[in-house]
Formats: C-alpha cells, structure tokens, sequence
C-alpha cells in the first residue's frame, strides 16, 4: 500500500490516537482510510441525483476570526446561486452561520467541500432533502 504524508495540527493527531485506542483500530491509518472513504461517499447517493434538492449547512468556527469571516462570505457570493438565505449568529463564544440552499447535488456539494477547506472551521454539517419528497413526509 503506497505511504502519504499528511500535516495536520497536533490536537487533531491526539484526537485520531485516542480515537484508535477507543475503538481498536490498528492505528491512525486506518482510522484516515475509514475517515477518507466516509468523505468520498458522502455524496455519493444515488437517491438524491438528478433531483432538486433542499438543505441546511451550518458552519461554526470562533468568534473573532476575521480570515475565517470573511472567507465564509467570500464562498457565499461564490455560491450564491444555490443560497435562499443564511444567518451569521454568536453562540458563546463561536460565530455560527447558518445557510439555507436550493439546488442539485453537484452545487451543494460544492459548496461544502469549498466550506470544509476554511482553515480553523470548527465544524461543517449539513441536512438535505429532495425536494419532491416533501409533500410524501405528511403522509407517514
């Protein structure tokens, strides 16, 4: 198996150690691999192709990061096609912003993955719904 360098904060090193140790995993490798194949799939469903879709990003990071802010709206006006409206919020001491979108698969996972390279985000999560299942949601 081909070998890859990787940097990555020490605190984040920790975390997949003690990650390994907890569930028995044989090492940070293969908590990467299984971490790596979680993200690659991530959008990889089928239901959800070819099918307008609606949804709901969060992003927290810390509050007073301006580098972080201010990418964030950079990425908002990049995307802005796919945006029917966000929040930017203080909880604690985090800044949250939160980002209501319309769009296909290919746009809304853009615009996370772009989110997710922001440098010190805390987190990206995110919800989505095909549109034209809403109206079945009543009937169950």
């Amino acid at each position: 198996m081909p070998v890859v360098s990787v940097s990555m904060p020490a605190e984040l090193i920790d975390r997949i150690d003690a990650l390994a140790d907890e569930h028995d995993y044989t090492g940070r490798s293969e908590v990467v691999r299984e971490g790596a194949r979680t993200l690659l799939s991530e959008f990889d469903d089928d239901r959800l192709e070819d099918r307008e879709l609606a949804g709901i990003v969060s992003v927290l990071y810390d509050f007073g990061t301006q580098s972080i802010e201010h990418r964030v709206t950079e990425i908002r006006h990049e995307h802005e096609a796919v945006i029917v409206s966000n929040d930017h919020s203080h909880v604690d001491d985090y800044c949250l912003d939160l980002f209501v979108l319309e769009g296909n698969l290919d746009s809304i996972s853009a615009f996370v993955g772009t989110l997710r390279t922001i440098e010190d985000v805390g987190t990206v999560d995110y919800s989505l719904i095909p549109i034209d299942s809403v109206g079945s949601l009543q009937d169950v």
